[in-house]
């Protein structure tokens, strides 16, 4: 797509092959009836609709993703295993609400508990497993907020591990969208869990309230939320041909109004945005003038796979170019920032992203630098 020039200016211009046509804007999100939601691709962040995404609200029992990611988190740090046993305590029992149905002073393993809490959004096991891995619930919702803080999820302050109602228990749209990309990205194996569409404990049999697993085919999860003070959410995430996409929706009045509200933002996600891989890790995009150096050139490159969001249709009409500094000097290391890729449509710019050296390029010889440095008093 870009073609690439090696040339060593301040500004290195990459011109695409353009086409004639002009693009035509996505037209409007649809109104779906919820106090805030935003819509955005799973891989590169790239928001594709939203309605006050930044409002602080109650997230009811949305609030269970955070529990989740932690719980996983301890899973991978070796904290707790899978099959390890918790004693459900009179608390966790007792908690009203959906329930998975535990007895207190029974055991259940973790991994029980686990599509308890998914599945069946209980709040019975999201209690039993904040005890069992913080001691109490409000240890609990202290490192649940320590993961929200290293996340960036800086609207956000959990009270409790089950989303019932409490003061200062509020997040936003944006927050959860964040979260979900981490859950996503970060335990796949596990994610699969929420697409489970009904599980069995204590001989009772409850389906996943999440609708869209039966009416869609490409949703995977993620899970959904309902309280008076609330309304139904649903955060939703749908995978089509490579590409994914999470929907938060918050606030809306009833089960029938967060699904449909959810398909109705995941289907224009999908209709109207593409994300396509730019460069390959390790490909060179463009190279670099080293003075005093071993090598008269470096290559610069992505250190990670680097994919872009745009409008469908927009793609083959991007341009890019690279800012260099001026003069570089040896010794450059391997991953080194170097310089910057931006990436523009129509003039206005859709990606910045830091280009790093792709291999060391240590000083030269004495001769090299010798050279270089009669060199640079005529530049």
């Amino acid at each position: 797509m870009f073609k690439r020039l090696s040339a060593a200016f301040f500004l290195i211009v990459c011109a695409s092959n353009a086409l004639a046509q002009t693009v035509m804007p996505a037209p409007a999100a649809p109104i779906i009836g919820a106090k805030s939601y935003l819509v955005i691709d799973a891989r590169t962040g790239h928001e594709l609709a939203a309605l006050d995404p930044d409002t602080p609200l109650a997230p009811a029992s949305l609030t269970k993703i955070m529990t989740t990611y932690v719980v996983f988190k301890a899973l991978r740090a070796g904290q707790i295993r899978l099959e390890d046993q918790v004693t459900v305590s009179e608390k966790a029992w007792r908690m009203p609400g959906s329930r998975m149905f535990v007895e207190v002073g029974k055991q259940v393993s973790i991994e029980e508990l686990l599509l308890g809490m998914i599945v069946q959004s209980g709040n019975d096991a999201s209690v039993a497993l904040a005890e069992h891995i913080g001691g109490t619930e409000g240890v609990f919702a202290e490192m649940m907020n320590q993961h929200a803080q290293q996340l960036g999820m800086l609207s956000t302050n959990f009270v409790n591990a089950t989303g019932m109602p409490a003061e200062g228990h509020l997040t936003t749209a944006r927050d959860l969208a964040t979260l979900a990309r981490a859950m996503i990205a970060e335990f796949p194996d596990y994610y699969a869990w929420h697409a489970v569409k009904e599980y069995t404990f204590n001989e009772i049999t409850q389906s996943n309230r999440n609708k869209l697993l039966w009416r869609d085919a490409s949703v995977d999860g993620l899970k959904t939320g309902h309280t008076e003070d609330a309304g139904y959410c649903l955060v939703a995430s749908a995978e089509r041909d490579g590409m994914r996409i999470v929907s938060v929706v918050l606030g809306t009045a009833s089960e029938k109004t967060r699904a449909d509200g959810s398909q109705a933002l995941l289907n224009y996600g999908f209709r109207f945005f593409e994300t396509r891989l730019l460069f390959k890790a390790g490909e060179e995009i463009s190279s670099a003038r080293v003075w005093k150096s071993a090598n008269e050139t470096s290559r610069l490159g992505v250190l990670e796979d680097l994919y872009i969001t745009v409008r469908r249709g927009a793609y083959d009409q991007l341009e890019s170019a690279v800012e260099m500094p001026a003069m570089l000097e040896a010794p450059l290391a391997a991953g080194q920032p170097v310089a910057e890729l931006r990436v523009s449509h129509e003039g206005q710019e859709v990606l910045r992203t830091p280009l790093h050296a792709l291999e060391d390029n240590p000083a030269g010889t004495f001769w090299q630098r010798t050279r270089d440095s009669v060199s640079l008093m005529f530049e």
